[in-house]
């Protein structure tokens, strides 16, 4: 099979990913990514269910982030103004099987995809065809021109270049989707929910000693600390923001003063120890803003160019977003094997076979905001009463691990290695 050119968008999770399986299977790709290099920080990232761990197992990479886990740790507290215990969410519910810190993972995933063939005892085809992966860091799409043999690429700092295919694995704000398939606002539905993050300065003291939230109606602050995280210097904790919201502020996302303004204005008033956690916004350095939000694409691919991740399928938070890229970028660069780089056939399929599964895991998006920060004092006693019921958890619980757990996989390694041999 000739060796087809794939240009891959973004850096972060789906798209190492892509390349690892895609230089394996005799591919040629390229990632690029605007930030200048690995992005650090970030939310801890969860593996849940038999398909998502099976996957990672095929990688490679499944044991070594066991090893970077961020151990799970205890129970997240909801509480009241004076400090007292009033439910608690078990770790299993934000942490799944196996948890770990979303900037790890991408390393992870970086150094994986580099690996010469045989270094991760991933399956593939025979070591002449494999191609390690280009990365592209500083830089950005600028432009995509389809042609009748493949995509002219403008970028925004370097030259222009062509490649058979183009995939955005760039997230829910993803500049591939917008270029090729159309605005964001014709894909991406807000959902009434912001969610904030930033770590802790030294000067918050005990604030994140123990893991806990307090919560009023369309609000919810809590703060705790990453035991893999304890020994970096000046680290006291995170905390972590829910609040409702109709307004859109997707130029915030930009803008740190706005970010740290928009937050502090969402807690104005609040109880319990809120105001001296707003005061460590300050002397945070980033923080993490954005809205709660759900897309939606009709179609995941047009001509030579296709979507993956949260580019096509995003929930902000509860969709099972980082567990669906991986298992996504497995089957795309399985159907592309397949295929022979037919990017109609391979294209169609990959949809076919995975947007029943990503749809399921999407609807965890869409009630994760009124779970976390309930609009009512009502509905949080209502949640609270849930999280105290050892059946009701159970069923939350079983319910989340069968949806991540309802595709059956088909094993492309194996596959694309017998069609390699009949092929010889």
């Amino acid at each position: 099979m000739p060796q087809r050119s794939v240009l891959i968008s973004g850096a972060s999770v789906a798209g190492p990913a892509l390349a690892h399986w895609l230089g394996r299977y005799g591919f040629r790709p390229t990632v690029i990514e605007v930030a200048p290099a690995l992005r650090r920080g970030g939310f801890a990232v969860d593996f849940r269910g038999a398909t998502q761990l099976t996957v990672l197992e095929r990688m490679g990479v499944l044991e070594e982030i066991r090893d970077h886990s961020t151990g799970g740790g205890d129970p997240l507290t909801f509480i009241d103004g004076r400090g007292r215990p009033l439910a608690a969410m078990p770790p299993e519910f934000a942490g799944g099987e196996v948890e770990i810190l979303r900037s790890d993972l991408s390393r992870i995933l970086y150094r994986h995809s580099l690996a010469p063939l045989g270094a991760d005892h991933t399956p593939g085809p025979p070591p002449a065809d494999a191609c390690p992966p280009e990365y592209l860091f500083g830089d950005s799409i600028a432009s995509l021109t389809e042609t009748a043999d493949g995509v002219q690429v403008t970028f925004e700092r370097g030259a222009p270049r062509t490649f058979d295919l183009v995939v955005g694995a760039d997230g829910l704000h993803s500049t591939v989707r917008r270029l090729a398939f159309g605005p964001e606002r014709d894909f991406v539905r807000h959902l009434g929910y912001y969610i904030a993050a930033w770590d802790l300065p030294e000067a918050a003291g005990d604030l994140a000693a123990r893991p806990v939230g307090y919560g009023e109606p369309g609000r919810l602050a809590t703060v705790g600390r990453t035991s893999r995280r304890a020994a970096e210097p000046g680290y006291a904790g995170e905390a972590f923001c829910v609040f409702a919201s109709e307004e859109e502020r997707g130029h915030d996302r930009r803008d740190l003063r706005a970010r740290k303004q928009a937050i502090a204005r969402a807690y104005d008033g609040a109880g319990w120890r809120i105001p001296e956690l707003m005061a460590t916004l300050g002397q945070a350095g980033d923080v993490y803003f954005d809205s709660i939000s759900r897309a939606d694409v009709p179609s995941w691919s047009t001509g030579r160019i296709a979507l993956l991740g949260d580019a096509a399928h995003g929930a902000t938070v509860g969709g099972m977003g980082t567990g669906s890229a991986i298992i996504g970028a497995y089957v795309l660069a399985g159907e592309l094997a397949l295929a022979e780089g037919d990017h109609r056939t391979a294209f169609a399929r990959y949809e076919r076979k995975l947007r029943p599964y990503v749809t399921r895991c999407q609807q965890g998006g869409r009630g994760a905001g009124e779970f976390l920060a309930p609009a009512t004092q009502e509905a949080i006693d209502a949640r609270n009463a849930a999280l105290n019921s050892p059946a009701a958890v159970a069923a939350m619980l079983r319910q989340g691990h069968d949806i991540s757990a309802a595709l059956v996989l088909e094993d492309y390694p194996a596959q694309v290695r017998a069609a390699v041999c009949a092929r010889w």
